[in-house]
């Protein structure tokens, strides 16, 4: 299975957090990123986005059809993202648009094994798939990029 983590572009400060929208630099964000993901994401790929507006301004910038997922809001766990995606046993791959810390918790965990934050940054993309060889697993990092590499 494939898991790509797309953490949602600049959005502007304040409050309330769910409502918060992206900055003209994250419109940006999201286009580049966007078409990137266009050209290599399988028409199969179900996308998963959090409520919050930047979230799903970062999301239609892809346009195609996702879902909303409430439980990828700011603050998901780790086992949320992953229940969603159906990490590692589902059959299509998942593009999950989300928030820091969750998608570094995510992606420290099943990289490392440990709970960690690791750094993911605005608009960038990680795209992890899950190996299995003569009855061994591992998690393969086949893409990190940035949308100031796209």
């Amino acid at each position: 299975m494939d898991l790509i983590l797309w953490r949602h572009a600049e959005a502007e400060p304040g409050e309330p957090d769910l409502g918060r929208r992206l900055t003209a630099k994250g419109i940006k964000q999201s286009e580049r990123m966007a078409l990137w993901l266009d050209t290599h994401l399988p028409d199969t790929c179900r996308i998963l986005v959090s409520p919050a507006d930047r979230a799903q301004q970062t999301a239609l910038a892809l346009k195609r059809k996702f879902r909303t997922i409430p439980e990828l809001a700011p603050g998901a766990t780790v086992e949320a993202v992953l229940a969603a995606s159906g990490w590692p046993d589902a059959r299509e791959p998942a593009l999950i648009v989300g928030h820091q810390p969750t998608l570094g918790e995510v992606v420290a965990f099943l990289v490392s094994g440990q709970d960690a934050s690791w750094s993911v940054r605005k608009g960038a993309v990680w795209w992890l798939s899950n190996r299995v060889r003569e009855n061994s697993t591992a998690v393969v990092i086949r893409v990190v990029v940035g949308p100031d590499f796209v």
